[in-house]
């Protein structure tokens, strides 16, 4: 017994030495989804940040694909130790196990979580030339012109396919949707008149929308945004009970050592406690919302439950 005590507390030394001297080389968060986006202000705001901090390198690295797959995949069979994280979305960490009956990782089962950073309103987009105005007019041309209104998205499963299948859904209406490999290239169609509309998280879209080059019909989430308060909710648009969000959230590798993930957890809070980082984010529309580890278990657990119910009811598929 006295040895066995002795070893778990050498053990439980070594662990606490090893997360004070992390990190001791350079650490790449990765990106599964193209640059441009609010996921990727927020991972390399928080790279930044973090370099500051622990003195190494702190990279972005983007590997887009597949929803996500392809970056997700990656972390997951990188070595547990720190040093490739992960930023994730509802997309890879919630929907995508009820759209996707084969993932080449569990969502679940194969990340330690470390910290939720924040949540962001999608936008209701149309292009100009679009003779619509609002949420209902855009239903109500759906309803007059069946199969003739093309909608655009970051790719099957991401938050901008899965809102429009939604307001379909609600609506009773059709469109047809096209993925692209990333929020960026649909955002440039749409820009360029090839489709008609999209939902995409409000910091990407606000810039356009106040340029007059798309007009923006709504926001997502149950009450305005301060940013856009102009932007009514799909709520108040005539879809009671739409509500919806985009939030983003690190995490490590499963089996990557709990003083490491403390720690981690730990200064990532601590970057987004920061009054600079909480101005650069909310200036885009981004809600901070710090958690430890356990919470963002437990709030990811909640999002697989709420996202497989929409999946469901909406009746989404892949294209």
């Amino acid at each position: 017994m006295f040895r066995l005590l002795l070893i778990l507390l050498i053990c439980a030394y070594g662990a606490s030495a090893h997360a004070q001297q992390f990190p001791s080389k350079p650490v790449r968060i990765i990106n599964p989804f193209a640059p441009g986006g609010a996921t990727d202000i927020i991972a390399r705001q928080m790279a930044q940040k973090l370099g500051e901090m622990w003195g190494q390198a702190v990279v972005v690295e983007n590997r887009a694909g597949a929803s996500g797959a392809i970056g997700v995949e990656m972390v997951a069979k990188s070595p547990p130790d720190g040093y490739t994280l992960l930023i994730a979305t509802q997309t890879t960490h919630a929907a995508n196990p009820a759209l996707y009956p084969k993932l080449p990782y569990d969502a679940a089962k194969d990340f330690a979580p470390l910290t939720l950073a924040g949540s962001t309103p999608l936008a209701l987009m149309v292009k100009p030339s679009l003779p619509v105005s609002s949420v209902k007019e855009l239903i109500d041309f759906a309803k007059k012109n069946p199969a003739k209104l093309v909608y655009a998205s970051g790719g099957n499963g991401t938050s901008q396919h899965l809102t429009a299948e939604l307001m379909k859904s609600m609506s009773s209406t059709y469109m047809l949707h096209i993925p692209y490999r990333g929020a960026g290239p649909a955002m440039t169609d749409l820009l360029g008149g090839q489709v008609d509309l999209m939902f995409d998280n409000l910091p990407t879209a606000l810039p356009h929308i106040k340029a007059g080059k798309l007009r923006g019909l709504a926001v997502t989430t149950a009450s305005r945004s301060p940013l856009a308060p102009e932007l009514p909710t799909m709520a108040e648009s005539g879809l009671p009970g739409f509500e919806l969000s985009t939030w983003f959230a690190f995490f490590a590798p499963a089996g990557t050592p709990r003083a490491i993930v403390d720690k981690i957890s730990g200064d990532m809070r601590r970057v987004l406690a920061q009054p600079d980082m909480q101005q650069r984010l909310a200036a885009i529309g981004i809600d901070i919302k710090a958690s430890t580890p356990d919470e963002l278990a437990a709030f990811q657990r909640a999002e697989l439950a709420k996202w497989g119910k929409i999946i469901k009811d909406s009746g989404a598929k892949v294209d």
